[in-house]
C-alpha cells in the first residue's frame, strides 16, 4: 500500500500493512520511492501519513480509543418506575 509523507511529500511504499491497521503501532516500516533507486526501509510515524489523494488515516488505524466517546454518549436505558 503506498501513502504520502506529509513532511516530504514523498510517496511510502508500507511494507508491514498489519502494523498500519493496528491503532496501537505508532509506527510502520516503509521505502521512500523518490528519485530512481530503491530507498532502504525506514520507519514511518503514522501521523505522518496520509493518502496520495491527500485524506487523513481512518481514525481506527491510528487511536486505539477511538470508540470512547461514542460509547459514553450512546443512550443509557430508560428505567420506567412504576
Amino acid at each position: 500500500m503506498f501513502l504520502q509523507h506529509i513532511p516530504t511529500q514523498s510517496l511510502i511504499e508500507v511494507l508491514n500493512v498489519q502494523a498500519l491497521w493496528d491503532p496501537f503501532m505508532s509506527e510502520v516500516l516503509g521505502q521512500s520511492h523518490s528519485g530512481e533507486e530503491m530507498q532502504d526501509a525506514e520507519t514511518y510515524s503514522k501521523m505522518e501519513l496520509t493518502f496520495p489523494s491527500g485524506e487523513p488515516l481512518p481514525q481506527c488505524w491510528i487511536n486505539p480509543h477511538y470508540r470512547d466517546k461514542m460509547l459514553n454518549t450512546q443512550a443509557k436505558p430508560l428505567i420506567v418506575m412504576q
